[in-house]
């Protein structure tokens, strides 16, 4: 079957583009007026997504309750969560709901055509014909409810969204985008919280949130969208016969509005909390906020991007140089966001003062006045828009499938022009007229017209407000106390009957035979050949090589791995500082600016990491590095060794107020990402107890990292400690950029690999040969058990500790009970009882194990469910249907397409752990033939590793202190 022959679609438009290797299809489904793209290629990494628009009138979260609610349960599938069951069996490459501003989509990907299949259909129902309609319980478990477990306890909320968001408002640059946003559009759907504000979510009935899905989910109001190599005739047909045929054309008034423009800018103060204890000062965000034209003027969509970086992201940047030039916070930089129908500017200082307000406008206006009277640097220019044209030709997206991204942006325009989906995602002609356009004076009269004079714009200050959490915390309380004295005897009653019912309903298993309704594929489905790592250790005159030939399209991704076992422990948080200074400072032969727009015009970015390598043949050792890594087109390599050799051999880092900028800067982002992020930081620490190899990532990245930028923050200050940190990092330098721990890694074909090893002879011979002595990397752990106090609202709770010590050995069938702890055991009682956001587990091959909660309202009922684990595994009796669906997904997340830069990672990691493509075969032999006897031998490995009883919690200055007698040690996570 043919596009065209199908009956019931019009076909739109008929192009090729090629600038995405693809055949273009709009479309539109005649009897329901249903929008649809195709893209139509040779990817195997097929995509699906269909999408509505979703423009909330209030804050109540309605959109994003939703999102959750439909995948709990439908016609075809009416079990309570077929979401988890797609994901615990499925060989999905994503599967995920997002809610935005005024949008909600629901996007797929698999590389297998039946499990493709599989999830469209079951995602097709769900927005569809969701169960909510049946049951107001799956309203309660993901949006909120009431909750008393008997009449004399306490009144609460709880909720999968409540406390997910409640997380979202503890962060305050969460917060900051929200009130710029809103501070923007206050009349339109961007000046309210899609996602829910906690305080207004318990506002929303039952009956607002059905009315919501019948208004918005229909055929009618629907954004289709299929990627890939595939039969888009039939998937079409599918689609109109199973479902779209169904239903009638329906009038849904869902346009968004636009924003009228303000007559004259706003003064907008909001506030964030922080902890009684953390100082007023230097703690406010402010903001310089301009709403900037439509997305969908293409050359727009693109050049305030290129602005960002030429005015203030890059380093050395002229806006930010300003602002931090005379001390207005520590932290300056811009945020373009185009994913709304009128985008946002906003130039931002973090951790300022309220009362530098006046002085942070004129500066910016200064220094914005001046770059359209002299002009913006050429230089500047041309590097971002080589380097978002280098990621936007290169389409490296890590795991996530490049259809998946192209999908999510062409709703960037096609949401408020139906025949507009290409026009941002097809962009080498855009580029290329930006270029163009760089020569004259397009950008400054950019700057002009939307920045200067511009009246639709705010200045939005988020200050500090100590113990504001505490006191919401307190006055919820009081009004939930207050409200439960005003119910009658029946209405407590009925409260505590229906929280008894919910957890009833949690509980209660599905019927098998609905279970067996999801799709599943068989054993037999599954590749059998774990995937072959692919190097080539080669040699050129004393220089060690590992190349890896793998196609690139041109591009060579490098590595220069140096080992780092000649450094002292002491030394690795100054190995991390080393990383973050480097490229950051002037050079022999440039400024930090001139040097970071030099990397940007000639590669395609450069990045430093610090890694740990575990040997897979004796979990006791592994080995640290020191990597430097580069992507550049083939042409430019002599470019990108000569740079690479320019930062490590010739940067001066005795510029004191450089380094006080740097590390400022790094506090202020480490000090939101840590607490963002609380459940990776609570893992890596709590491992850091007891794992050498955790304790080193926890020394460059984690708590242990945090609190050395703290030290250094004070000591670069006194002429003792500035030149005592100076020396560390001119002998770290000396220490570790020497040819002896030097390995170079490639990627790329034969093609690609000309020119590499003069290159690399050449860059060994401009390394360190003096003798210096910084000792031996040698570890030693200590456990600590500590809770970090934030002035968030929710809990981060992470129990770890280590298997292979007590004598077991890795065994495939880990990732198995990886997927079951995640969307089996913890699933059920972290995050449908609980409440929790996320809950996950962790399996390493060196022993380092660990359970973990996200957006936790509890701690201690967390780690009564992490306790019992080993008893649920040990009476494990699932049949064999379920076990499958455990392989498939563990199968699925081993098996993830990876890019070219990551089948040579593949290959590096592979390689510096001494692994054996036999070892790795039988791991996976293992994986595949996981038993029920199998996973009840698997409880011998959470009881080995609970045994270290490892802790480490984030979260609220209440639920720590009402279980200190768990922690060692009890402190704020920021200490200023």
């Amino acid at each position: 079957m043919r596009l065209e022959d199908l009956t019931t679609y019009e076909i739109i438009e008929s192009r090729r583009i090629e600038d995405l290797n693809s055949d273009s299809y709009i479309l539109r489904h005649k009897k329901t007026g249903a929008r649809v793209t195709l893209l139509s290629n040779d990817d195997d990494n097929k995509v699906f997504a269909i999408g509505f628009r979703t423009p909330p009138k209030d804050s109540t979260g309605v959109a994003h309750i939703i999102e959750h609610t439909v995948l709990c349960g439908s016609k075809e599938f009416p079990i309570k969560d077929p979401f988890v069951e797609l994901v615990k069996g499925s060989l999905n490459t994503f599967l995920n709901a997002m809610t935005f501003p005024d949008k909600t989509v629901y996007p797929i990907a698999s590389c297998n055509d039946a499990d493709f299949h599989n999830l469209m259909h079951v995602y097709l129902d769900a927005v569809f014909y969701p169960n909510i309609y049946k049951t107001d319980k799956i309203f309660k478990q993901e949006g909120w409810h009431y909750e008393m477990e008997d009449k004399d306890s306490p009144l609460t909320i709880n909720g999968v969204v409540y406390n997910e968001m409640k997380g979202a408002f503890s962060s305050a640059d969460d917060v900051l985008s929200r009130e710029i946003q809103n501070s923007l559009y206050p009349d339109i759907t961007y000046g309210i919280e899609s996602g829910g504000d906690p305080d207004v979510i318990p506002e929303l009935t039952y009956e607002e949130y059905l009315d919501f899905h019948r208004k918005y989910y229909h055929p009618s109001n629907s954004y289709i969208y299929l990627y890939g190599d595939m039969d888009m005739a039939e998937k079409l047909d599918y689609i109109d016969k199973n479902y779209l045929s169904s239903f009638d054309y329906l009038e849904v008034d869902s346009k968004i509005q636009r924003q009228e423009a303000f007559a004259a800018p706003k003064e907008i103060h909001k506030s964030y909390s922080i902890m009684e204890s953390e100082p007023l000062d230097q703690n406010t965000y402010l903001s310089y906020n301009c709403s900037v034209g439509s997305t969908l003027d293409r050359k727009l969509y693109i050049a305030f991007d290129i602005l960002d970086y030429a005015l203030c992201s890059a380093p050395g940047a002229p806006i930010k140089k300003a602002l931090i030039d005379k001390g207005i916070g520590q932290d300056a930089y811009s945020e373009y966001d185009n994913g709304l129908q009128q985008p946002v500017f906003s130039i931002i200082s973090k951790n300022a003062d309220a009362s530098q307000k006046d002085e942070f406008v004129a500066t910016i206006r200064e220094v914005l006045e001046q770059q359209v009277r002299d002009g913006i640097d050429k230089k500047s220019l041309l590097a971002g828009l080589n380097f978002d044209e280098f990621k936007y030709r290169e389409a490296d997206f890590g795991r996530f499938p490049k259809g998946l991204l192209y999908g999510l942006q062409i709703f960037d325009s096609w949401l408020y022009d139906d025949n507009s989906p290409w026009i941002n995602v097809e962009a080498n002609d855009t580029f290329a007229q930006l270029k163009e356009e760089a020569k004259g004076r397009y950008f400054e009269d950019l700057i002009q017209k939307y920045l200067l004079d511009n009246p639709h714009r705010t200045v939005l200050l988020l200050e500090p407000q100590q113990g504001l959490t505490e006191k919401k915390d307190e006055e919820l309380k009081e009004k939930l106390a207050s409200y439960k004295a005003s119910l009658s005897e029946e209405e407590i009653d009925r409260i505590v009957r229906e929280t008894k019912e919910l957890k009833e309903y949690q509980e209660q298993p599905d019927n098998p035979e609905d279970l067996k309704k999801i799709p599943l594929l068989k054993l037999s489905d599954l590749k059998k050949e774990s995937e072959k790592f692919i190097y080539e250790l080669k040699e050129h005159e004393g220089v060690k090589i590992l190349h890896h030939d793998i196609f690139t399209n041109g591009i060579d991704y490098i590595s220069f791995v140096f080992d780092l076992k000649n450094i002292d422990a002491k030394y690795l948080p100054y190995a991390s500082v080393l990383k973050k200074v480097l490229g950051m400072l002037d050079t022999a032969n440039y400024s930090y600016g001139d040097l970071y727009n030099e990397i940007n015009i000639f590669t395609g970015g450069l990045s430093g990491a610090i890694s740990t390598y575990t040997d897979s043949d004796d979990a006791t050792r592994f080995e640290t590095a020191f990597e430097i890594s580069v992507k550049v087109l083939h042409g430019n390599i002599d470019k990108a060794f000569d740079l690479v050799q320019e930062i490590i051999t010739s940067t001066k880092f005795d510029d004191v107020k450089r380094l006080k900028e740097i590390f400022g800067e790094q506090y202020a982002r480490l000090q939101s990402d840590l607490a963002s992020a609380g459940h990776q930081t609570a893992a890596l620490r709590a491992m850091s107890y007891i794992s050498p190899a955790a304790y080193v990532s926890d020394c460059v990245s984690g708590i242990g990292y945090f609190r050395h930028l703290e030290k250094l923050n004070k000591e670069i200050n006194t002429e003792a400690g500035a030149k005592e940190i100076i020396e560390t990092l001119k002998m770290l330098s000396k220490a570790i950029f020497r040819a002896d721990n030097l390995l170079v890694d490639i990627t790329g074909t034969d093609k690609e690999y000309v020119g590499i090893p003069e290159n690399s002879k050449k860059f060994a011979d401009s390394l360190y040969t003096e003798e210096i002595n910084l000792g031996k990397l040698d570890i030693k752990t200590t456990k600590k058990n500590e809770a970090f106090k934030t002035a968030g609202q929710v809990q981060y709770v992470c129990r770890a500790g280590n298997f292979a010590s007590k004598g077991l050995k890795y065994n495939g069938a880990l990732r198995v009970l990886k997927v079951m702890m995640g969307y089996d055991y913890l699933w059920k009682n972290i995050r449908v009882i609980g409440g929790a956001y996320g809950c996950m587990s962790s399996y390493a091959k060196n022993g380092d194990s660990a359970f973990v909660t996200y957006r936790d309202p509890n701690l201690k009922n967390s780690i009564d469910v992490f306790e019992k684990a080993a008893d649920y595994l040990r009476n494990f009796d699932d049949d064999d249907r379920t076990i499958l669906q455990y392989i498939i997904g563990a199968i699925s997340d081993l098996d993830t397409p990876k890019t070219p830069s990551g089948k040579g990672a593949y290959g590096l990691t592979a390689y510096l752990c001494k692994a054996k493509m036999e070892n790795i075969q039988k791991n996976r032999d293992e994986l595949l033939g996981t038993t029920k006897e199998t996973i009840r031998s698997l409880a011998d490995y959470v009881d080995a590793f609970m045994q270290d009883e490892c802790l480490c919690v984030i979260g609220t200055n209440d639920k720590i202190d009402e279980e200190k007698e768990l922690f060692d040690d009890i402190q704020q996570l920021v200490n200023r």
